[in-house]
């Protein structure tokens, strides 16, 4: 028989809440590196957009075909970053560091760019793709909006946000007596 302290459980659990944060938006990280071979090339996703296009809008010209698929590529990589940034605002906000909590945004946009960047790095060695700096621009884009809204929704969802007992007995001794 074997028999644990309370360290060991205590550590266990750490490292499951710690994976259960950041699990998700490392598994994110993967699926975007993979989408960044020539599977998800534009001649491939018209495969899948072009009859669909077709189908929604039989008499589309094909110049209007080409600039609808060249937005919902475009849509797609605004997406995918934004879905990162919000994985890992997810992550950081709940941290046991106080400093990435502090930080959450600032940390999340430089991780999901930095992502980005490389991604695009990537692709430039790839042969069925191009590596842009706009598209980086585009993803950054999405972070900024994915953590926008986070803040936004944080600071004035209405919602008291919970204080921890040293802020409130601080505030209690700054506030003015009536």
């Amino acid at each position: 028989m074997v028999s644990t302290d309370g360290k060991g459980s205590v550590i266990i659990k750490q490292s499951l809440n710690r994976l259960w944060r950041y699990l998700p938006a490392l598994l994110w990280v993967v699926f975007i590196f993979s989408a960044s071979g020539s599977n998800f090339s534009f001649s491939n996703t018209s495969r899948v957009v072009r009859p669909l296009v077709l189908w929604l809008f039989p008499n589309i010209s094909e110049e209007s075909m080409y600039v609808v698929h060249y937005s919902v590529r475009k849509a797609a990589h605004l997406a995918e970053y934004a879905t990162l940034a919000l994985l890992l605002a997810r992550a950081l906000l709940s941290s046991s560091r106080a400093m990435l909590r502090r930080h959450w945004f600032i940390v999340s946009f430089l991780i999901a760019a930095l992502c980005a960047l490389l991604d695009e790095f990537h692709q430039s060695f790839v042969s069925a793709r191009i590596g842009s700096i706009y598209d980086c621009l585009i993803d950054m884009l999405g972070c900024t909006l994915a953590l926008g809204a986070i803040y936004l929704w944080r600071n004035f969802s209405g919602k008291k946000r919970q204080q921890t007992p040293g802020a409130a007995s601080t505030h209690a001794r700054t506030a003015p007596m009536r």
